[in-house]
């Protein structure tokens, strides 16, 4: 009887634990049919992706009524200096729309590192004290046009409406939390480092180039040097006695 590829993938997450993720799954259903992962089409990866991340964590879940192309294409660009600008721009509308809410916001991910190159999308990241009461923040962003696409355990994901520019990812999580944490240290030790720096573009471009319409496996195509330079980071932090510092 032929192995379901699905059981596979979830033997291997038994075996070697969260190193395994949805670009494995994708290969394992391709090698059945003699063909590579990215050759999968695209809809059979995208419900492969929801299927795998629900047993990655079982707390992720999709908010209903916030479908959009998911398919344009992963484009890198180099640094473009305005980007800190536009991260300002969304800044005050967000502190506007979040008064007494928003505990602290940051720049985060790629376009927050000056001279790396990345997708021209600015990542925000909003903490607050208790990202669970979504009834205090969601309504509020959304009037903004960015819309909850999805939730788990450590933050929810919300990006622009289904017709609007995607030109924004909005990441809402606790403060002090270890979301908030990982992110804005991760973001410290790439402005410090420069051959970090440039292990981090480098896989980048190479999951840019093998999936550039499909951004699930494009982030888990990142995922091993990331977990590696989060690692080399702890370090950095001790060392230097990095840390977040208090919200105002």
């Amino acid at each position: 009887m032929e192995e379901d590829p699905f059981e596979s993938w979830q033997a291997l997450r038994r075996s070697h634990g969260d190193s395994v993720n949805v670009i494995d799954l994708y290969e394992l259903v391709a090698d059945s049919r003699g063909i590579r992962a990215e050759e999968l089409p695209f809809e059979e990866r995208v419900q492969l992706g929801l299927r795998a991340l629900r047993v990655m964590d079982p707390s992720f879940q999709i908010a209903p009524g916030s479908d959009r192309n998911d398919d344009d294409p992963v484009t890198l660009e180099p640094y473009d200096p305005a980007w800190p600008a536009q991260f300002e721009t969304w800044r005050r509308k967000l502190a506007t729309a979040l008064p007494g809410v928003a505990r602290r916001i940051d720049h985060v991910g790629s376009t927050s590192v000056p001279g790396l190159a990345a997708k021209p999308i600015i990542d925000i990241q909003v903490s607050v004290h208790d990202m669970a009461d979504e009834a205090l923040y969601v309504r509020a962003i959304e009037s903004l046009g960015v819309q909850l696409r999805n939730r788990d355990s450590e933050h929810r994901f919300l990006r622009p409406f289904a017709g609007l520019p995607r030109d924004v990812h909005v990441h809402v999580c606790n403060v002090g939390g270890a979301w908030e944490r990982r992110h804005l240290m991760f973001r410290d030790y790439l402005r410090a480092d420069e051959a970090a720096r440039r292990d981090y573009v480098e896989a980048k471009e190479a999951a840019a180039l093998r999936w550039s319409d499909d951004r699930l496996a494009y982030t888990y195509a990142k995922d091993a040097v990331i977990r590696r330079i989060e690692h080399v980071a702890e370090a950095w932090a001790r060392k230097s006695r990095w840390r977040v510092e208090p919200a105002g």
